[in-house]
């Protein structure tokens, strides 16, 4: 009695013709998942290294869909039974070699063929157990576990809607009453005003808030001033213009005691301007005590 041949297996085929690589590539991934699930070939598949793996991936996943649109089986019952890659053509190219010669260059293909069998119930009845033992659930199928765990919340919810109403609603009393504690209106009408008070001055008389735009909010507000920095620009400042302000001022003194100050090159002109004052009014001193000398 002479065996089957491994191209005439019963069970359900895929194959992939003219891929462009070598044949040997290919059976080296075939090795991996022959006799294996299709759910442990496709993990494997999955975490290799290998390039060709994806194809091969591609290949098996077309073999359990004619599978199960053809005959009617489930993914989980499925292994790789046969699988086998062929020698294709060969594409010759050629490469210029020293003097004046060429090689030739030998652009591989195969044809993969994967053939997917079905175990037998006793098979079946035999992974199952050893997966109950194992305490892993992978033998079972994803629709299975998704119908699982929807029967599984509408329970849940069945059960919390037929509980008691009563109990629920004394529940939701005692927390509206702990919640609603009398407090006397002096202290919310403080805590009010020190709100708006922070609100309207951020950073104490004289100070308010920038609009979304940057803009003042009144025209009394003609200092410009950013919190991140703490530099406040009056409208002489170069910077006037292209700063858009985060706490408006009424006046400089008001934005230094805020602890604000000014862009170091206006420190220099005051510091210079300053100090041309106190030359000026010196040699007028001079000036004054030479006339009354006379």
């Amino acid at each position: 009695m002479t065996a089957t041949k491994t191209n005439e297996r019963p069970g359900t085929r895929a194959q992939i013709k003219y891929v462009r690589s070598s044949a040997y590539k290919v059976r080296e991934v075939l090795n991996l998942i022959r006799t294996k699930s299709y759910a442990d070939a496709t993990d494997i598949l999955v975490f290799s290294e290998r390039r060709i793996s994806d194809t091969v991936q591609k290949c098996l996943d077309s073999a359990a869909a004619n599978a199960g649109n053809n005959d009617s089986i489930p993914s989980e019952e499925l292994f790789v039974s046969a699988c086998y890659a062929d020698e294709g053509p060969t594409l010759k190219r050629w490469r210029p070699r020293a003097r004046g010669r060429a090689t030739r260059i030998r652009k591989r293909t195969c044809h993969i063929t994967i053939i997917l069998g079905r175990y037998t119930p006793e098979e079946l009845d035999s992974m199952r157990e050893q997966a109950l033992l194992k305490g892993s659930g992978s033998q079972q199928s994803a629709s299975e576990s998704r119908r699982r765990r929807v029967e599984k919340s509408k329970d849940t919810n069945v059960d919390e809607v037929m509980e008691d109403p009563a109990d629920s609603e004394d529940v939701l009393i005692e927390e509206t009453d702990q919640e609603n504690v009398e407090t006397p209106i002096e202290e919310i009408s403080d805590v009010e005003s020190k709100e708006t008070d922070s609100e309207t001055e951020p950073f104490g008389s004289g100070s308010a808030n920038a609009l979304e735009d940057g803009s003042a909010p009144s025209s009394d507000y003609i200092v410009k001033a950013k919190i991140s920095t703490k530099i406040y620009h009056p409208e002489e400042s170069s910077f006037y213009g292209r700063t858009k302000a985060d706490v408006w001022f009424t006046s400089a003194e008001a934005a230094e005691t805020a602890g604000f100050r000014l862009p170091n090159s206006m420190q220099k002109k005051s510091d210079d301007s300053e100090e041309t004052k106190e030359e000026s009014e010196m040699e007028q001193s001079d000036d004054n005590n030479d006339e009354e000398n006379e």
